[in-house]
């Protein structure tokens, strides 16, 4: 009986030791198990986050092309008949003989503007000059022009540059329309003062 009870209690004993060892065995893999799914988790929340940012940086980057391919922010259009448009005298002290202006448009970044004079009574508009580049298109009448010594005669159709600030003059005729482009704001500043009832022409 105590053999049989010494080896009773070495196989109980050894069972128990398995048993340990088993329970260790399968709390490291159950250990291992959590950790990898852990992992696995926290990998898939980085690279759905990266995804997101990656998407958000896309969209920024598309933004400025979007407004102009779909329209969004981009300046609507513009169509505006003569009969329609709002004229200001440039010269109030001259009255209704004064040439007047109507200002067609004005870039909101640039300040490029874009307008037309037209001229009641014939004019000499005295010597000036612009902050910005300018253009000149005459759509009717003959206008003269001088720069530099240089003066030249221009029909409808005619077109001119001036550099910025270069000191120019002008006669308009009676009943004249020009089409005037600046690339930046536009102002006018006269080198020997603004023209005056002497400057009026037939």
């Amino acid at each position: 009986m105590g053999v049989e009870c010494e080896e009773e209690f070495k196989h109980e004993l050894t069972q128990k030791t398995e048993r340990k060892s088993l329970a260790r065995d399968i709390g490291f893999r159950t250990l291992a198990f959590e950790t990898r799914i852990l992992m696995k988790a926290k990998l898939n929340i980085i690279t759905f986050v990266a995804l997101i940012s990656l998407a958000a940086s896309v969209r920024a980057a598309d933004g400025g092309d979007s407004a102009h391919s779909s329209g969004g922010g981009m300046q609507e259009p513009i169509f505006s008949e003569f009969k329609d448009l709002k004229w200001d005298k440039i010269l109030p002290d001259l009255g209704g003989n004064s040439p007047e202006i109507c200002v067609l448009h004005v870039d909101p970044k640039t300040q490029a503007t874009k307008l037309m004079i037209r001229t009641p009574k014939g004019i000499h508009i005295r010597k000036h000059w612009h902050s910005a580049n300018e253009t000149h298109t005459i759509i009717k009448g003959i206008a003269k022009f001088e720069c530099d010594g240089k003066r030249s005669e221009l029909g409808p159709g005619s077109f001119n540059y001036m550099p910025a600030k270069m000191v120019h003059e002008a006669w308009l005729p009676a009943d004249s329309l020009t089409f005037i482009t600046v690339d930046g704001a536009w102002d006018v500043n006269w080198v020997e003062g603004p023209p005056s009832a002497a400057d009026l022409t037939k």
